[in-house]
């Protein structure tokens, strides 16, 4: 099911219609490392091991840099940091070097590709940790109502 780095680089550079490979690398390590600061460092984690090692490393630098007291790195393992769609699509423009509005749309490119790349069940499961607000990026077959 592991879909190879350079696949879903190209993927993520076709969906988003980005002119070249270090746009669409850019564009993947801002959107990945966002996420793993957003979720629980487990979902993080589960997620990385589904991905190629060098997309897998984009979450794996930020959940090995927690830091803080221990109560601190407890919550962000278990909960993730706090911040909804303004903080994200920031955090994203800022470390893709683009605006907000287009990072917003790149980074759901992003998820679309995540979303053929992972198992359906931790698609699921990171659909239940996002906010409702974040949530809405994930690509449309995997929103339903929340029971």
């Amino acid at each position: 099911m592991t879909v190879h780095y350079d696949e879903l680089v190209r993927q993520v550079r076709t969906r988003a219609e980005l002119p070249d490979r270090q746009s669409a690398e850019r564009v993947v390590r801002a959107a990945l490392e966002t996420l793993a600061e957003r979720v629980p460092d487990g979902v993080a984690e589960h997620l990385a091991a589904q991905l190629p090692p060098e997309a897998a490393e984009h979450l794996r630098r930020v959940t090995a840099s927690h830091q803080g007291s221990p109560e601190e790195r407890a919550w962000r393992h278990e909960h993730g940091e706090r911040f909804d769609l303004t903080g994200f699509a920031g955090r994203v423009a800022w470390r893709a070097g683009t605006t907000e509005e287009t990072a917003l749309a790149r980074a759901a490119a992003v998820f679309e590709v995540l979303d053929a790349a992972v198992s359906p069940e931790l698609m699921d499961r990171l659909y239940k940790v996002l906010p409702h607000d974040i949530r809405g990026l994930l690509p449309e077959a995997r929103a339903y109502q929340d029971r």
